[in-house]
C-alpha cells in the first residue's frame, strides 16, 4: 500500500533528506514514540512534543500546535493523526504512512495477544482477578478524564450548559452520539460567527510546553516544504485511493456476505464511527459502548471495561479497544469459521476501517490546513464539541461506575427511553474499595496511570485467589 500511495505524490522538488534528517533515523524515532505511547492522547501528545520539539528539534512549537489544532478538528484519534501529520510534513506520504502505522502497530499486536488470553483463559481465577482489579482502576482513570477535560473546556456557564445538555441527552434519553456532537458543533459555529464571548477560543490538549522552540531553530525551519503546499490534483488522487482502500472491504462484505453477517456489521459500524467520532478517545469509547453493548449485544458492560483496561495498559491509541470489541463480536457470532480465526479477522477488519480513514483525513486536508489558521468559527465549533464531550465522558464514567460497583441494575423507563439504575443492595464492596483507593492515588497523590492500573490488577488477583 505504501508504494502505491507514495507513487501518487508528485512535485517532490525537494529530496527527503534536505532537512538533514535521515529516514532511517526518523523510523527509529517513530518506533520509540510508539513504544512510549501509554496514557491516552494527552500523554501521547506530550511524548511526541518532548521528543520531536524539545529533544530532536525537528519541528517548532507553533507548527506542532497548529498541526494539533487541525487534528483536534477531525474525527478519530488525534494523537495518531498528529503522528501521521508530522510524518507527512517531514517525509511526504511515505513519512505519514510510517509514522501513523507505527503508532498503531504495537498496540494492535499487544491487544490481539491479550484478547486470545481473555477468551481462552478469562475464567481462570488469576485472569479473572486481574481484570477485576483493572475495572476499578479504569473507573478512576475515566473520572480523571472528566475532570481534566472539564477543567479545560468548561470556562463559562454556556459551555457548562452544553455539557449538561449532552449528558442528559445521552444518559436519560439515549440520544445518538453523532447527533449530540453535530448539534454542539453547529451551535458553536453559529456562536463563533456571531462573535459571542462565550464561544471564544477552542479546545485542545496541552503540550506540556517549557521553553518555546521556534520554527526558525528547527530542522524544518519556518518555510513550508514544497510537498506541503496545496496541490488539488494530488489531494484528489490520494483521497480517492484511500477512500477505495477503506470502503472496498465494506462493499464486498455487503455484496457477498449480506448485511446481517457479523463481519459486515463490524465493517459498517466502525466505518461510521470513523466519520462521526469527534472529541477524543473517551468520546469514541462512549459511542462504542452505547452501540456495541446496547444495540448490537456484542459484549457485556463488564467486558467493555475489560477492553478499556487492555487499551489503557498497552501502547497506542485508546480506541484500540475497538479492536477488542471486533474480536469478541466475531468470536461469538462467526459462522462456518473457527472462532479464533474469525476473531482474528474481526480484529484486523476493525483496525483497518478505524484507521485507514485517519490517513485519508490527514493526506486530503493537511495541504490546505494553513487556511484554518485563526478561523474563529471553527475554533468555537471545536470548543462546543469539547464541552459536549465532557457530558458524554461523564455518562461513560457513570455507566462504568454502575456496572463496576453494583452486581445488579434495573432499567428505568422515561419518555420512551430507558437508562440503568443500580440496585443498591447489590453493591460490590471490594470493587468499591479498589476504586476509591485508585481515585485517592490518582487525585490526591498524583500517582501515574500505569502504576495505578498494575497495582489494582495485582490487588484484584490477590483478592480473587485468596478470598
Amino acid at each position: 500500500m505504501s508504494s502505491t500511495i507514495t507513487d501518487l505524490h508528485e512535485g517532490a522538488a525537494v529530496s527527503h533528506g534536505d532537512h538533514g534528517i535521515a529516514f532511517g533515523e526518523a523510523v527509529r524515532v517513530w518506533a520509540r514514540i510508539a513504544a512510549l505511547s501509554f496514557g491516552g492522547p494527552a500523554g501521547q501528545i506530550a511524548v511526541m512534543h518532548r521528543i520531536l520539539v524539545d529533544e530532536k528539534r525537528w519541528i517548532g512549537e507553533e507548527r506542532f500546535l497548529h498541526a494539533l489544532n487541525y487534528c483536534m478538528l477531525l474525527p478519530g484519534p488525534e494523537a495518531q493523526q498528529l503522528a501521521a501529520y508530522i510524518g507527512w510534513l517531514l517525509y511526504k506520504t511515505k513519512g505519514g504512512l510510517v509514522a501513523g502505522a507505527l503508532f498503531v502497530l504495537p498496540g494492535f499486536l499487544a491487544i490481539l495477544a491479550l484478547s486470545y488470553i481473555y477468551v481462552l483463559l478469562g475464567h481462570a481465577p488469576l485472569i479473572e482477578g486481574l481484570f477485576f482489579g483493572l475495572k476499578a482502576a479504569v473507573l478512576a482513570v475515566v473520572v480523571q478524564a472528566v475532570v481534566r477535560v472539564g477543567s479545560r473546556a468548561l470556562k463559562n456557564n454556556v459551555m457548562r450548559g452544553i455539557a449538561a445538555a449532552a449528558f442528559a441527552a445521552i444518559f436519560f434519553l439515549g440520544a445518538p452520539f453523532p447527533a449530540i456532537i453535530l448539534a454542539a458543533a453547529l451551535g458553536g459555529y453559529i456562536g463563533g460567527r456571531a462573535g459571542l464571548p462565550a464561544f471564544k477560543g477552542g479546545g485542545g490538549h496541552g503540550s506540556g510546553r517549557g521553553n518555546i522552540v521556534h520554527d526558525r531553530d528547527t530542522a524544518l525551519g519556518e518555510g513550508l516544504p514544497y510537498h506541503a503546499r496545496p496541490n488539488l490534483f494530488w489531494s484528489l488522487k490520494i483521497s480517492g485511493t484511500l477512500l477505495f482502500l477503506w470502503l472496498a472491504p465494506v462493499v464486498l462484505l455487503f455484496v457477498f456476505a449480506g448485511p446481517n453477517d457479523v463481519f459486515t456489521k463490524i465493517a459498517a459500524f466502525f466505518s461510521q464511527m470513523a466519520v462521526v467520532t469527534f472529541g477524543g478517545a473517551y468520546a469514541v469509547l462512549a459511542y462504542v459502548a452505547q452501540e456495541a453493548v446496547g444495540t448490537f449485544g456484542w459484549l457485556r458492560p463488564g467486558e467493555m471495561l475489560d477492553g478499556l483496561g487492555l487499551a489503557e495498559t498497552t501502547p497506542g491509541p485508546l480506541i484500540m479497544v475497538t479492536q477488542f470489541v471486533g474480536f469478541l463480536a466475531a468470536f461469538r457470532e462467526s459462522t462456518g469459521l473457527n472462532p479464533l480465526v474469525a476473531a482474528t479477522l474481526g480484529a484486523i477488519l476493525t483496525t483497518w476501517v478505524t484507521f485507514v480513514p485517519c490517513f485519508l483525513w490527514i493526506f486530503a486536508g493537511a495541504p490546505f490546513v494553513e487556511g484554518l489558521r485563526g478561523n474563529r468559527a471553527l475554533s468555537a465549533s471545536l470548543g462546543a464539541i469539547t464541552a459536549a464531550v465532557v457530558g458524554v465522558i461523564l455518562n461513560l464514567a457513570l455507566w462504568f461506575a454502575i456496572h463496576t460497583l453494583f452486581r445488579e441494575v434495573r432499567p428505568i423507563h422515561l419518555l420512551g427511553s430507558s437508562f440503568d439504575m443500580p440496585v443498591l443492595a447489590s453493591l460490590n464492596l471490594p470493587a468499591l474499595v479498589l476504586a476509591v483507593g485508585a481515585a485517592i492515588a490518582v487525585f490526591r497523590f498524583k500517582v501515574g496511570m500505569i502504576p495505578v492500573l498494575f497495582t489494582c490488577a495485582g490487588l484484584g488477583a490477590a483478592y480473587i485467589l485468596l478470598v
